[in-house]
C-alpha cells in the first residue's frame, strides 16, 4: 500500500522521502508495525478473550499425572492468541508490503488459510467438552492441498498463467551465477527452473535438480511439516515466540541479501527477484511474536494456540521455498525438528516396540519437564540452543 501512496501523493505534486521504497527501510517498519499493534491491542483483546471464556484446555491426569499436576494453573487461560498476531502482521503487510508483488499475496494467503484452518481447530477445542479439535488427518489434508497449489503455482507453467496471469502478478524470477574460469556470468531461471534447484548450506551450487513430481512432494512435506511442528512446540509459556523470532530472523536476512545482486554474487546464493517482499513479511512475524511475548511469557496471560502456530510455522515453510533454503530452516529451526521428531520417535516406539517409550513424554520439551526442569529454565535453554543453531545458518553464508 505504501507504493500506491506514494504514486498518489506524487500526482499531487508531494513527493515522499525515496527511503519508504527500500527494502532495509520497510522491514524495519513493518517489524515496529506489528511490535506496536501486538503490544497495544493486547489488553483489550486479552480482556475480551476472558468475557468469552475462551480458555486453554489441560491434558487430563488419566492421560498424563504429573504435566496435568505441572500445567494446572493454566487452565483457562486465555488462548487463540494467535489471532493477535496474525491481525498485526496482516496491517503490516498490506501497509509495507508491495501489493504487485506475488510473494506478498502467496505469503498473505498462507497467512490466511492456516489461520483459519487453526482457528477452526481451537474453537472446537473450546465449543465441545473433551474434543480434541479437528482430527489430524484432516489437518493434514488441509495443510496437504494447500501446499499443493503453491507447488503448482511454482511447478507448472499452464497453472501459473490460469491462475494468476503475468498481467497482474510477474512470476519469480532467479539469478544463478555461473563462474567459468574467472569470469562471473549470470544465468536467467524461470520460475519452474528455481523451484526444482536444492541447494544446501555451505555449498555454493545446487547439489541437485529435482524432477517436478519429487519437487512437488518436497515443497508439500517442508511446509506440512514446518506448520505442525512450530504447533508442537508451542506447549511452554513463550517457547514457539522466541524461537519463531531467531528463526523468521535468519530466514529475513537470507531473503534480503538475496534481493540484492550485487551481495548475492559476492555470496554466492541465489538472486531472486523481489524476495525483499519476503523479508519484510517475516520482520512483520517477528515483531508480532516479539509484541505477543510481552503477554506469552511467564506466567502467560495468554496463549497462541493452533491459530498461531499452524499459520506462523506454515509461513516459514513457505518462505524457505520461495527461498529455495530448506535445510537453512531446518538448521535455524533445529528446535522445531527436533520437537517434532520427539513425538514421530514416540509415537513409532509406543506401536512397535511392545508399548515402550523412548522419552518420558512428548514433545520434547515435556520430557524436560519431567526430569525436573523448572517451565523457565526448558525455555531459556531451548532459546540459547536456537540462537546458536540460527548463529550456524548465518554462518553458512561465508563458509562455502
Amino acid at each position: 500500500m505504501i507504493f500506491f501512496l506514494i504514486d498518489w501523493l506524487q500526482s499531487f505534486g508531494i513527493k515522499m522521502p525515496t527511503a519508504f521504497s527500500y527494502f532495509s527501510t520497510r522491514m524495519i517498519l513493518a517489524a515496529g508495525t506489528s511490535l506496536l499493534f501486538t503490544i497495544g491491542l493486547g489488553p483489550r483483546f486479552i480482556k475480551k478473550l476472558y468475557e468469552l471464556k475462551i480458555g486453554q484446555s489441560i491434558r487430563s491426569v488419566e492421560e498424563v499425572p504429573l504435566l496435568a499436576e505441572l500445567h494446572g494453573k493454566k487452565k483457562d487461560t486465555p488462548t487463540m492468541g494467535g489471532i493477535l498476531i496474525l491481525f498485526s502482521m496482516a496491517i503490516s503487510l498490506l501497509i509495507w508490503m508491495d501489493l504487485k508483488n506475488v510473494f506478498t499475496w502467496i505469503l498473505l494467503a498462507t497467512t490466511v488459510v492456516l489461520g483459519t484452518l487453526g482457528a477452526v481447530d481451537d474453537f472446537l477445542k473450546l465449543r465441545y467438552k473433551n474434543s480434541k479439535g479437528l482430527k489430524g488427518r484432516y489437518k493434514i489434508l488441509i495443510q496437504v492441498v494447500f501446499s499443493s497449489f503453491i507447488a503448482l503455482y511454482l511447478l507448472c507453467p499452464f497453472f501459473t498463467e490460469m491462475i494468476v496471469g503475468k498481467r497482474f502478478f510477474k512470476p519469480p524470477t532467479a539469478k544463478e551465477q555461473i563462474v567459468e574460469g574467472k569470469k562471473n556470468q549470470t544465468k536467467t531461471l524461470t520460475t519452474q527452473e528455481y523451484a526444482k534447484r536444492f541447494y544446501f548450506p555451505f555449498v555454493k551450487d545446487p547439489i541437485a535438480i529435482l524432477p517436478s513430481l519429487l519437487a512437488a512432494c518436497f515443497i508439500v512435506f517442508v511446509i506440512t511439516g514446518s506448520s505442525n511442528a512450530v504447533n508442537l512446540t508451542d506447549g511452554l509459556d513463550g517457547l514457539a515466540a522466541g524461537c519463531l523470532i531467531m528463526v523468521s530472523f535468519v530466514l529475513a536476512l537470507f531473503a534480503f541479501l538475496s534481493n540484492n545482486i550485487d551481495l548475492s554474487r559476492y555470496l554466492h546464493i541465489l538472486y531472486i527477484d523481489g524476495s525483499g517482499e519476503i523479508a519484510v513479511y517475516l520482520f512483520a512475524l517477528s515483531g508480532g511474536c516479539l509484541g505477543f511475548l510481552w503477554y506469552n511469557s511467564y506466567p502467560a496471560q495468554v496463549f497462541m494456540g493452533d491459530t498461531g502456530s499452524l499459520a506462523l510455522g506454515g509461513a516459514l515453510g513457505v518462505s524457505a521455498i520461495l527461498l529455495r533454503r530448506e535445510v537453512i530452516l531446518a538448521i535455524a529451526g533445529a528446535i522445531f525438528v527436533a520437537e517434532a521428531m520427539s513425538v514421530i520417535l514416540q509415537v513409532l516406539s509406543y506401536r512397535y516396540r511392545n508399548k515402550k517409550r523412548i522419552f518420558l513424554c512428548a514433545p520434547l520439551h515435556h520430557h524436560f519437564e519431567y526430569k525436573g526442569w523448572p517451565e523457565t529454565k526448558v525455555v531459556i535453554r531451548f532459546w540459547i540452543v536456537s540462537l546458536l543453531f540460527a548463529i550456524v545458518a548465518v554462518g553458512s553464508l561465508k563458509l562455502q
